[in-house]
């Protein structure tokens, strides 16, 4: 079978790999990029099934500036895809809320989100009950909020932004195929091998396959710490209806928010049942509901004990279990070989920014608009963790 050609090959085709790609298109790269992508409707892709937050309340400042670009790239969405894309961007805010035990961190957190330039702001419970009626504070020290800057959007008109302007773009080819392989030749990445047995020869390659990406970096012989770790998200509906409510985050790990006519939420699994997820497993855990969601929800939302359960779905985080940071830049060990992944759940609202700065490191050797240098995979082979601690 004859081979065929590209000068950047992009494993995923969802918002990592489709950013990236259309930052490269715009940045001037005027060589052939093929965006490959084995889930043709998107069905089991993170994009799809994210809860689509945007935030600023991260614990490391290079976590706060790539979603302040992203936010800049998503307030100005119709400029850059043209009127007909509406992203559906809702800045309804974040409240994180702190026991005495978090109150600290909280604190410090906040800190270097003020430094950052984010708007946020740290109240106390009278606070917290002054703004926010149906809010039950007992058991909360503190709680952070995100004012204008903050809430959630349409994570798959997002994607179809970017797809739009990468189709009537010449210069790349979006196609539908699983990579099985990754050639090498003299230490350089150099070709793609399909399921379907086409060979492509590559001048580079990014690994943007978000839970599936540890999987194919080990196609090319590299480690790269990235896993599925399944999530599950439930749609209820209640009488009341809440239209100041911020996308609110419980002590307990537990959010929720509004959605549509309804409201969605989710918990992380407890630590000794969170692991690898199988990769075809995408059946809702249910017991999260009735077990812990419910029983909180209705604790810290009064009017939340009688709500009607609707509808749930799961999805996998592309969970990087070295430090739940993300992995952007060129990998050791290949030359020639990059990634975009790792991001542990909040790599639908910063994959606008990391998609550009790749970009900007693939083409100019340097990170010009978000510097990305800490999010580098080197630090896995160090033992040098990054970590985020506000993961939700």
């Amino acid at each position: 079978m004859a081979k065929e050609s590209c000068d950047i090959a992009i494993i995923g085709g969802a918002l990592s790999g489709a950013a990236t790609a259309w930052h490269l298109a715009r940045l001037g790269f005027d060589g052939h990029i093929a965006l490959f992508e084995r889930d043709k409707g998107f069905s089991r892709a993170a994009t799809a099934l994210s809860a689509s937050g945007i935030r600023q309340q991260f614990s490391r400042a290079e976590n706060i500036a790539l979603s302040m670009r992203t936010l800049d790239f998503l307030r100005n969405a119709s400029e850059r895809f043209g009127t007909e894309t509406d992203i559906g961007l809702r800045e309804n805010g974040y409240l994180l809320l702190a026991s005495e035990a978090g109150r600290e961190t909280l604190a410090a957190n906040h800190a270097i989100q003020k430094q950052c330039g984010a708007d946020v702001a740290l109240l106390d419970p009278a606070g917290l009950k002054e703004r926010f009626s149906w809010l039950e504070t007992d058991g909360v020290a503190a709680g952070s909020l995100g004012l204008a800057n903050e809430g959630w959007f349409d994570a798959m008109a997002l994607l179809a932004g970017f797809r739009r302007g990468l189709r009537e773009d010449g210069r790349v080819s979006m196609l539908q195929g699983e990579v099985v392989g990754i050639d090498a030749d003299k230490g350089m990445a150099s070709g793609l091998r399909l399921a379907d047995g086409t060979q492509w020869n590559c001048g580079a390659i990014v690994i943007a396959a978000g839970p599936s990406s540890g999987a194919i970096a080990r196609l090319a012989g590299v480690d790269l710490p990235t896993e599925p770790r399944k999530r599950s998200v439930f749609f209820f509906q209640a009488m009341d209806r809440f239209a100041d409510m911020p996308l609110t985050v419980d002590p307990s790990g537990l959010y929720v928010r509004p959605e549509g006519d309804g409201y969605i939420t989710g918990v992380s699994p407890a630590p000794e049942e969170d692991g690898p997820a199988d990769p075809e497993d995408f059946d809702p855990d249910w017991h999260l509901f009735e077990e812990r969601i419910w029983p909180l929800l209705a604790a810290r939302i009064r009017a939340f004990e009688a709500i009607k359960l609707q509808s749930a779905w799961a999805g996998h985080y592309d969970y990087n279990p070295f430090d739940r940071n993300a992995l952007i830049g060129p990998m050791s060990g290949l030359d020639r070989l990059f990634a975009i992944t790792g991001f542990s759940g909040h790599g639908v609202q910063q994959a606008p920014a990391a998609g550009e700065a790749l970009a900007e490191w693939i083409l100019f050797g340097e990170y010009r608009s978000t510097d990305c240098t800490a999010f580098s995979p080197d630090r896995v082979a160090a033992g040098a963790p990054f970590a985020e601690r506000n993961i939700i």
